[in-house]
């Protein structure tokens, strides 16, 4: 057993000294919210990371997704395809919109939404595709724009796992209408909470900042019916200092998936997730999938390492579309293969400080079964 708990994941902060003294500022200025420099500031050097031409700065990851939905002003009871194995967080954003969620498959190499399933799914009331690029992985966002601009649909992407990575050169964020970062604590990035959307259409960016300001345009004019989801300065000063250190802890990230991807390799019935060619990658979760060939199911494994204080997650499990709160509010469909990798993933513990020494006493684990 290890002596000490070994989460499956741990937040990545600066050094003490350095968001300290980045924040003394704010004891002269008073200014602590509503779009101050630090905001300002963080924006502009998000789109030249991402490189993307806008980007808004949200709360949290869920509402930069919410607002995102709501800035395209769909009807209410409009169709929105999407994919269940996600964080419920997703499917949230759309039913919270007044929409309803349409559930589509998943390909069992990588994860991600079944581009090949989503003609089927569409119908008169289909206004919209919002896919996944689950764990980094990246959807096929050729052929989703080609079937949104066939049906004159939006794709508005969920990328909350997606920070940093880059597609056939690009920033993933240049991909669909709209992509939405999360800056939660236990992202590749943080800014402790917070999120993003990142975008093309200035017009976008003058919707959000209505819409994440209670609607307010100015003193006496309120636009629309908005939400308070302003990201303070001291998130945004986190952001900021977090971003001079990205590029040290995505390296970090890689060194630890090559000791998993090498070590696991070697344990028969467990395999990886494929990962789309022509990507530059950001390490941000290790998951595997628990096969019928290896001698325990995925919960006796979970249970397993648990027990010995290795805390993994069933990241995601149930599929979304399976919670009460969703089931029945959602078409019916049968979603084969999303069901069978909910029932078999398991994403082991991953950081950039996980001791290599750990990670192999993890694989010692998982391979003396």
């Amino acid at each position: 057993m290890m002596q000490d708990k070994i989460l499956v994941t741990r937040s990545s902060m600066p050094p003490y000294e350095e968001y300290i003294e980045a924040i003394k500022p704010l004891w002269e200025t008073h200014w602590l919210t509503n779009m101050g420099q630090y905001h300002r500031e963080l924006e502009e050097r998000l789109k030249e990371y991402l490189g993307v031409p806008e980007v808004s700065l949200m709360v949290n990851g869920h509402m930069a997704l919410e607002l995102a939905i709501q800035a395209f002003d769909f009807p209410a009871g409009a169709e929105v395809i999407t994919t269940p194995f996600t964080f419920i967080s997703t499917t949230h954003a759309i039913v919270r919109n007044r929409l309803q969620p349409v559930f589509c498959d998943i390909k069992p190499e990588d994860g991600t939404m079944d581009e090949t399933q989503i003609e089927s799914l569409i119908t008169d009331r289909t206004v919209a595709i919002v896919p996944v690029h689950v764990y980094g992985n990246v959807c096929n966002v050729e052929k989703i724009q080609e079937i949104a601009a066939k049906h004159h649909l939006k794709v508005i992407y969920d990328a909350a796992h997606a920070f940093g990575v880059k597609y056939k050169g690009q920033g993933i964020g240049n991909y669909g209408d709209v992509s939405v970062f999360s800056f939660h604590a236990t992202k590749v990035f943080n800014t402790i909470e917070g999120g993003a959307a990142a975008f093309s259409d200035s017009g976008i960016y003058k919707k959000l900042a209505d819409l994440k300001n209670f609607g307010i345009r100015g003193e006496e004019l309120v636009t629309g019916i908005g939400a308070n989801a302003k990201m303070n300065e001291f998130a945004a000063i986190m952001g900021l200092c977090n971003l001079n250190h990205i590029s040290y802890y995505i390296e970090e990230r890689k060194k630890r998936f090559e000791v998993y991807e090498s070590g696991l390799a070697k344990i028969k019935g467990v395999r990886l997730l494929n990962q789309e060619k022509d990507t530059i990658r950001n390490y941000s979760y290790m998951p595997i999938v628990v096969e019928d060939e290896y001698p325990m199911s995925r919960d006796e494994l979970y249970c397993k390492l648990k027990d010995n204080n290795i805390f993994a997650r069933k990241y995601f499990y149930p599929l979304t579309s399976d919670q009460d709160c969703i089931r029945n509010q959602c078409k019916e469909a049968e979603l084969k293969c999303a069901r069978r990798i909910s029932e078999r993933v398991l994403t082991l513990p991953f950081y950039p400080t996980l001791g290599i020494e750990v990670i192999n006493t993890i694989l010692r684990f998982i391979g003396n079964v």
